[in-house]
């Protein structure tokens, strides 16, 4: 035989039964607060959430200096830790609780945290688009290694045209038909470009971007 459901709901996680006397107490609370209010709360309970869940996000580095509670620290690396749709969903909800215990202050580091991070990734993304933008170039255009040569004069001339003759012989099909493949000059030229770049332009985060498929 099966057991009938409780009807209820959850408040911050937990869950009230109607009729049970949290229940009765909450409605008594809320029969204070007007609909604009219980809208506001609601707003800001979510938007916590919400905040609560990007902390997932986070690099550890990130997220160890924000020196958060122990008890918030160790929920949300729990949380990263789960992979049960269940389980995922309570930790998240028990995140949310916390995170509306936290100060003020402690909810502006974690925003300035996040967007610390999202620069530094816009940051790392423009600086590989740019290198490969100049590493498909230098194959694709005889001028580009004179123009690169003249920009960045501290190049290895020699290993950089060496570099580019090998990997034009590698993009010639070896069958009529065949598709051109890369070789390992076309990653080789890469890297030149990359360390290139970070010396002018300051590190690519900490020198392990890597080249992305095309």
């Amino acid at each position: 035989m099966s057991r009938k459901l409780t009807k209820g709901y959850y408040v911050h996680g937990k869950f009230v039964a109607e009729g049970s006397e949290l229940d009765i107490q909450l409605k008594a609370e809320l029969k204070g607060t007007d609909a604009s209010s219980r809208t506001d709360l609601k707003k800001e309970s979510d938007e916590l959430q919400a905040l609560g869940e990007s902390l997932l996000t986070l690099r550890l580095d990130l997220l160890t200096k924000l020196q958060l509670t122990e008890k918030l620290f160790d929920a949300v690396l729990e949380a990263k830790r789960i992979t049960n749709f269940e389980g995922k969903r309570r930790q998240m909800q028990f995140i949310g609780k916390l995170m509306r215990k936290q100060e003020p202050e402690k909810l502006e580091e974690i925003r300035g945290a996040l967007k610390i991070q999202h620069s530094g990734s816009a940051q790392e993304n423009l600086a590989l688009h740019k290198a490969e933008t100049w590493r498909n170039r230098l194959i694709a255009e005889d001028d580009a290694v004179g123009e690169w040569i003249a920009e960045f004069p501290r190049t290895d001339t020699q290993q950089l045209r060496a570099l580019v003759r090998q990997a034009r012989k590698d993009l010639v099909p070896e069958k009529p038909g065949a598709l051109p493949r890369h070789g390992r000059a076309y990653r080789d030229i890469f890297q030149l470009v990359r360390e290139q770049l970070a010396d002018t332009d300051g590190p690519l985060n900490d020198g392990t971007i890597e080249e992305t498929e095309e």
